[in-house]
Order: C-alpha cells, then structure tokens, then sequence
C-alpha cells in the first residue's frame, strides 16, 4: 500500500506538469466570460482524466516511472489527436471559403454590390460563414471590410487565416485604386484552390511514411509482448529496481520524441 502511495505523487506531479497550460492555452482561457468574481469559468477535466488514466494505467505496468511515462505518453497522444482534428478542420473550412469566394467572383460579375454579395455568406457552409461573418457585418454597416478580414484572420491560425489575409488585401487593393475586385478575389480564388490540391497531394504521398512512423512506434511495445511469449519478464526488469525504472523513462521518451519528430517531418511540408 505504502508503494502505491509514494508511486501517486510522481503521477499526480506529471499530470500537473503536462496539464499545465502553455502561452496559447492561456490567451484562450482570458477570453471565457468571467464569474462576477472576475475569474474564469473552470475548464473541462477531459484533459486532467485523459492524463491521469494515462499515469494510472502506467503505474500498474511499470510503477512510478511507468506513472510518469503513462501520463505524458497521455497527453502526447491527446495533443496529437486533437491536432488532427483540428488540420481536418481547417482543410474542410478553407474548401468551404473556396466555395464562398467563389460564389462571391460570380455575384460581382453579374453585377451585385459587394456588400449583398458578402452578405450572401450566410447561405454558404457553416465554416465560411463563420469566417466571413465579421466582413459581412461590417459591409452591412458600411465599415472597413479589408479590416474586418484582418480581425478575423487575427483570430485563426490556419490555411484560412492566411487567405482571409489575400482577400483583404485584394479587397483594399479595389477599394483604393478601383481595380475590378471580381478579378482580383478570382485570382486569390486560383491560389487557396491550388493550395488545397497541393495540400491533398502531398497528403496522399506522406500517408505511407505516416504508417511506417506508427509501425516503428509500434516495435518496441510489440517486443515487451514477444519477452513475455519467450519466458522472460520485460515489465518486471523495468518495474524493479533504479536502473530498470531509468530505462523506462529514457526508453519512452526517446519513444515518445521520435514519435513527435515524424509528426513533424510529416506535417512540416503541409502546414507550413
């Protein structure tokens, strides 16, 4: 009992640790409605649950180094699928602008104001819409849309971000030198289609090494289970004693930083 209590305050501290919430994460909690006390609302434990099943689980195979590399692995895996899911997000938000924009190019060109054909925005995908909302507002108010943009690519950090940057330029080229804003939005429409293709191009060809990385991260899970098939006790070594506790933490951090290095040699090219 007593070494399942002195094994929870290194789990609890790596939960603390990596739950600990970095520059972004901060910027993101400052913008929650505050409580008439002036703090923010609580944030929701999924992380904290995520982390410490991680640690749990990781202690029973591994004791309290296995805790610790529990937890983080937790929260790598965490981190890596919630990236995931938000470049899927933003590949499918900037296909729906594509649309949009292009609907906007065919407006103009039959002669609609820009402010109606902004407006139109709301009948377009739900993503776009919400992209365009701010520039759409302040067309109907007769405000700086280029400004608008601007604002609302400030709050994005994706592929959407930098093309509501190309139509605010394009939108404040036309609006100082009367240069035809359908042709310009439809060259800015031309590049984020090239970009989306290039993007699933590139996409299709890393899927192969992306399998090969996860197989690798694989191997040595895979020959902790062929020790124990061959009559030998892995999780043992590792659990008992210093020096299997250290070769746990050195072999699943090196594990845990390959597999964040290929993430990035795989997705450099795409997001970049």
């Amino acid at each position: 009992m007593g070494r399942v209590v002195s094994a929870t305050v290194p789990a609890l501290l790596a939960a603390a640790v990596v739950c600990a919430p970095g520059s972004s994460a901060r910027r993101r909690l400052r913008l929650l409605i505050p409580t008439p006390a002036g703090r923010a609302r609580a944030v929701p434990p999924l992380r904290l649950l995520v982390v410490l099943a991680g640690a749990g689980l990781g202690l029973v195979l591994g004791g309290p180094a296995g805790a610790v590399a529990g937890a983080v692995a937790a929260e790598v895996m965490r981190r890596r699928r919630t990236r995931a899911r938000e470049r899927a997000a933003a590949v499918a938000a900037a296909g729906e602008l594509a649309e949009a924009v292009s609907r906007i190019v065919e407006e103009l060109r039959t002669g609609a104001h820009p402010a109606a054909a902004l407006d139109g925005a709301r009948s377009d995908g739900p993503l776009a819409a919400e992209a365009l909302a701010p520039a759409a507002a302040a067309a109907r108010l007769g405000d700086d849309v280029p400004a608008a943009l601007r604002r609302g690519a400030g709050e994005r950090s994706d592929l959407v971000a930098t093309e509501l940057r190309r139509l605010a330029g394009a939108w404040s080229l036309a609006d100082r030198h009367g240069a035809p804003l359908a042709d310009l939005l439809s060259g800015t429409l031309a590049d984020l289609r090239w970009r989306l293709a290039f993007e699933a191009r590139v996409r299709a060809r890393l899927a192969g090494p992306r399998a090969t990385a996860g197989v690798l991260t694989a191997l040595p899970l895979l020959g902790l289970g062929l020790g124990h098939l061959l009559g030998a006790d892995p999780l043992g070594v590792l659990r008992d004693g210093i020096l299997g506790q250290a070769l746990l933490l050195v072999g699943s951090g090196l594990l845990l930083a390959g597999l964040l290095w290929s993430d990035r040699i795989a997705t450099g090219p795409v997001t970049r």
